[in-house]
């Protein structure tokens, strides 16, 4: 029997070929997964692996860190690290660039969450084509407006689509933690499962789909897209939206605020982000 073939992208994204036509990407940014402009080039990579590959039939996301999928952007970074970086093939800037990518790729796209998926984390996860969640570790939440913020990688666009118009609002909109099983009701996910049925039924779906012809499964996939994605011009705006934000003194304020009850840092904050954003107050 063959070993998998373990190719690293870095310490952070591990990418793990299991099979020629099944991978995993693993996100491993401890304490908690904040991801930021040092991760952006090494997602592109990733993603470009992902589309490139004739042979790739399926790619599951899942994370190494306790408690978190993937969590907030890094708002510790000087801002021109992320205005520096160029806008990606699409000509969207480079976040939101690689999530339409991964929508678009040939390959299916699964993500596995246990843990928070937090701002990007949960647009990472409406990007993929499937997710599956645990019961009762996995949260969902577009925290952003709750801090002051536009969120930027493709919400707006992506979750009235998923679960109609005052779904979305109210996730959005009330910036709070979503559980994984309200979001299998709202259709945020897919599934939510018993966390020790998680991985068993995430491996035996890319197992399944990594037996099936790939022409046919690219095909399908294609034309799912068709039906189903927003247009760029959907998702363009959201991140400059997101930047203008952040410059705003009220955003400034809050995430100060959040920065002195233990923002960026693991403990209460970061564990339940949706309960902090709703103390601020005005």
């Amino acid at each position: 029997m063959n070993r998998p073939e373990r190719s690293f992208a870095s310490d952070q994204i591990r990418l793990e070929r299991r099979l020629p036509t099944y991978w995993r990407v693993t996100f491993d940014i401890p304490p908690v997964n904040i991801f930021g402009p040092k991760q952006l080039p090494l997602l592109n990579n990733v993603i470009t692996a992902i589309e490139n590959d004739p042979e790739l039939k399926v790619v599951v996301f899942d994370s190494a860190v306790e408690g978190f999928f993937i969590t907030h952007y890094d708002f510790l970074a000087p801002l021109e690290d992320s205005l520096s970086i160029p806008p990606g093939p699409t000509g969207l800037q480079a976040l939101p660039d690689m999530l339409v990518r991964l929508s678009r790729a040939s390959a299916v796209s699964i993500a596995s969450i246990r843990g928070r998926a937090t701002g990007v984390g949960s647009e990472l996860a409406l990007a993929s084509d499937m997710r599956f969640a645990s019961r009762e570790k996995a949260i969902l939440s577009q925290w952003e407006v709750g801090a002051g913020l536009v969120p930027g990688g493709g919400p707006m666009a992506r979750l009235p689509r998923l679960m109609g118009r005052g779904r979305a609002l109210e996730v959005l909109l009330g910036a709070d933690d979503v559980r994984g099983d309200l979001a299998e009701r709202y259709g945020y996910v897919n599934r939510s499962l018993p966390d020790a049925e998680l991985d068993g039924f995430v491996e035996a779906l890319a197992m399944r789909i990594a037996s099936f012809d790939k022409e046919a499964i690219a095909e399908t996939k294609r034309l799912v897209d068709v039906a189903s994605l927003p247009a760029d011009l959907e998702i363009r705006p959201e991140w400059d939206a997101f930047l203008a934000s952040l410059g705003r003194p009220a955003s400034q304020n809050r995430i100060k605020a959040l920065m002195a009850r233990g923002f960026h840092r693991a403990g209460d904050v970061e564990n339940r982000l949706g309960f902090h954003v709703g103390q601020l107050g005005d």
